[in-house]
């Protein structure tokens, strides 16, 4: 993968994250500098670490499915990034009736929010062992980009509100799945890039 395709993935799975990252701005009456790198720590943290995990799991079993592996990412990126934009036509009708009360960054809300914004991350790891992708590089540009974008989200929701929070899940699945078929593309040599 070259660097622009790890970026757009990285913006990918930070849609997630984005759109907390609005739900969290629009409870503050002011975004401190504090509670929005608090916020975008655990989310960068959480998803540059699942990545490494699916990875090592992945090369474990890598032998056994290297001729699948293009379909396998594939298959992960597309599930990954329906589900995403199935979330955000979901949220669109629920958020006309949320109340909100002040977003917490305490380690017991942080820690299931970053691990659920980032089990798609772990789902990507996988896909970056089949696909021989330096995971360092990788992993600190996603973890990078996440930190950056909750902080953007917090910014964006605090001073807009929740109108672009769907919106937002439905551009990051839609990437994801684009990535996943231009894989599946170039591996079956029907484009090249």
């Amino acid at each position: 993968m070259s660097f622009v395709e790890l970026f757009i993935l990285a913006v990918g799975l930070a849609m997630d994250t984005f759109a907390v990252g609005i739900c969290a701005g629009l409870t503050m009456a002011k975004v401190s500098v504090r509670k929005a790198l608090t916020i975008g720590l655990y989310f960068g943290i959480f998803q540059a670490g699942m990545p490494v995990i699916g990875y090592f799991l992945a090369t474990t079993f890598a032998d056994k499915i290297i001729a699948y592996d293009h379909w396998v990412a594939f298959g992960l990126l597309s599930f990954i990034g329906g589900k995403m934009i199935l979330d955000g036509l979901k949220k669109e009708e629920s958020s006309k009736n949320e109340q909100t009360t002040e977003f917490s960054t305490k380690p017991s809300k942080m820690l299931p929010l970053a691990i659920a914004t980032s089990i798609d991350a772990l789902a990507v790891g996988v896909s970056f062992a089949f696909l021989q992708v330096k995971l360092i590089p990788a992993v600190t540009l996603i973890g990078l980009t996440t930190l950056v974008i909750s902080i953007i989200g917090i910014k964006i929701g605090n001073i807009f509100g929740i109108k672009f929070k769907s919106k937002a899940q439905f551009a990051g699945g839609a990437v994801l799945i684009l990535i996943g078929l231009k894989i599946l593309l170039e591996h079956l040599e029907i484009i090249s890039f």
